[in-house]
């Protein structure tokens, strides 16, 4: 019998990612998040970079656009949970959307 914390699922994370003031470039910071979430036990299938985007509704003027990436992974059910407290103290994180895949 698997217990609850070895259980894969599939996973889909969505960032907006705010790059202002951050000397990385979008390429190093993806590959950093990339890196994360394999020290969690996941298993990182597809990384798809979807560019900036404006706000439809900004709620600080002057963050009016944010690069958005989308992260497609399998790991066990506590990874969302793991992955969104290792960006709690990130700067370059401005939002974090975790949604169980379909895949």
């Amino acid at each position: 019998m698997t217990s609850a914390t070895t259980r894969r699922r599939p996973y889909r994370v969505s960032l907006i990612l705010d790059l202002r003031g951050s000397a990385e470039s979008p390429e190093v910071a993806i590959e950093r998040l990339k890196e994360i979430l394999q020290s969690i036990d996941c298993k990182v299938t597809e990384v798809e970079n979807l560019g900036q985007r404006e706000f439809s509704r900004a709620v600080d003027r002057n963050f009016l656009n944010g690069l958005y990436v989308q992260f497609h992974f399998e790991g066990p059910v506590n990874a969302p949970a793991a992955f969104a407290e290792k960006l709690r103290l990130d700067r370059t994180v401005d939002r974090i959307m975790v949604q169980v895949s379909k895949r």
